[in-house]
């Protein structure tokens, strides 16, 4: 026995589920993702999803509409006559008919402890707040946002000094375990649902342009989570100015400093960065159009000392 899935999802964190539940030898309908993003210089190149090339290397038809709010779209979904739809990190909301066109549901795989972090950037959010833990459930999927009966869950710590790209790849194969697992109990029909708390509510916001500059002035733990927020993508960022010019360098890996001075100032040959209150030493970071390189790399290759500024 095996079900017949509709599949939507459209990052890599997506990918291992994908694998895993045709590994299954479940029955793929058809994928769904975001459309190919334009790309290059001119932006005449198009670029499609992780998953789609994923799913074109399995030889699964795959949709990309960029809505999925019309009659057409709807009788589209009801044509796949899939018994069930896996949902991960696809990027678009489905709407009521589309949820409908699933006899035993639609199930999201989410990437924290719901009812905690609902919404677009769970990972980051969590980092960024300083939670000391994280997860990923299975919900099965209503109109609101993220407010479904949980079916499976798996807790995690979220170690001091890890980054949203460490998280969400251990997150993505647990997620793929968790799903498959939850898919099975579907298919023989005793999968138990349990209703989210009302209280501990939080949501995830998309992180804005306006979150992503470094802000010396707060206190190194705030300044740190933020570095790991927000590593690899799209990355906590300060300025340098050097010989006349200003350069943006991300920083994609942080842990805590020693040392004390004005915020922004660096105190020590390893790249320590004095915050509002302690300090935090970089240990990988970014020039705008190079390639990522260790802290003593960078230090050696430019004219920074203690003593120089970042804004």
């Amino acid at each position: 026995m095996s079900l017949r899935i509709v599949f939507m999802g459209t990052p890599e964190f997506a990918i291992p589920t994908l694998i895993e539940i045709v590994g299954r030898g479940h029955e793929i309908a058809a994928v769904y993702t975001r459309p190919a993003k334009p790309a290059g210089k001119r932006g005449l190149e198009l670029i499609p999803s992780p998953v789609e090339r994923e799913a074109q290397r399995f030889g699964l038809k795959v949709h990309t509409p960029t809505s999925l709010r019309s009659p057409v779209q709807e009788d589209i979904a009801r044509a796949l006559g899939g018994d069930a739809a896996v949902v991960v990190a696809y990027g678009l909301i489905l709407p009521q008919p589309i949820l409908g066109s699933f006899p035993l549901g639609a199930f999201n795989l989410h990437a924290s402890l719901l009812p905690r972090w609902r919404g677009a950037a769970p990972i980051q959010r969590a980092i960024m707040a300083g939670d000391n833990e994280t997860g990923v459930m299975v919900m099965k999927m209503e109109e609101g946002l993220d407010t479904g009966p949980i079916a499976v869950a798996e807790r995690i710590p979220i170690e001091p000094d890890a980054t949203a790209g460490d998280v969400n790849d251990l997150l993505a194969r647990l997620g793929a375990d968790l799903m498959v697992r939850a898919l099975a109990a579907l298919e023989r029909g005793s999968l138990t649902l349990t209703p989210q708390p009302q209280a501990g509510v939080t949501y995830a916001n998309k992180i804005g342009k306006h979150e992503t500059r470094i802000a010396w002035t707060q206190p190194w733990q705030g300044v740190h989570n933020h570095i790991r927020g927000l590593s690899p993508h799209p990355g906590a960022w300060f300025e340098w100015e050097h010989e006349g010019e200003r350069h943006r360098i991300k920083v994609l890996r942080s842990t805590r400093g020693e040392g004390s001075g004005a915020p922004g100032t660096v105190v020590d040959d390893g790249l320590t960065v004095a915050c509002g209150q302690g300090a935090v030493r970089i240990l990988e970071l970014q020039r705008a159009g190079r390639r990522a390189m260790k802290a003593g790399e960078f230090a050696r290759g430019s004219s920074v000392r203690p003593g120089t500024r970042f804004e």
